[in-house]
């Protein structure tokens, strides 16, 4: 279940390979991702403070955050991801595609 909006996210991606996928999402307020699901692990770092409006096919939940604060979540989770805020929001989200490729490369 997505929320009911037609005003897209603007995602960019700045590396996307075997290993990594990094994308920043910019969104005006109301915008949303669309329903969609992560294969991989990922982490996500605000750029901005604002309220990411995260529905989970269930419920949808305000989460507010400030610029700087990330959070990580597991693969398989699947949602869609709203700006609640009045004003525009952005953050990056790494998705990490093999993560021994990570610790090898360290």
């Amino acid at each position: 279940m997505a929320f009911k909006c037609n005003i897209p996210a603007v995602p960019t991606i700045q590396q996307d390979d075997a290993t990594i996928r990094i994308t920043r999402w910019d969104f005006t307020p109301g915008a949303v991702t669309g329903w969609h699901r992560h294969e991989w692990a990922y982490f996500v770092i605000m750029l901005t403070d604002g309220i990411l409006r995260i529905h989970d096919g269930t419920d949808a939940k305000d989460i507010p955050l400030v610029a700087g604060q990330s959070y990580m979540r597991q693969p398989g989770i699947e949602h869609d991801v709203m700006n609640g805020s009045e004003h525009p929001i952005a953050f990056v989200e790494i998705e990490i595609k093999q993560p021994g490729a990570l610790v090898a490369a360290a």
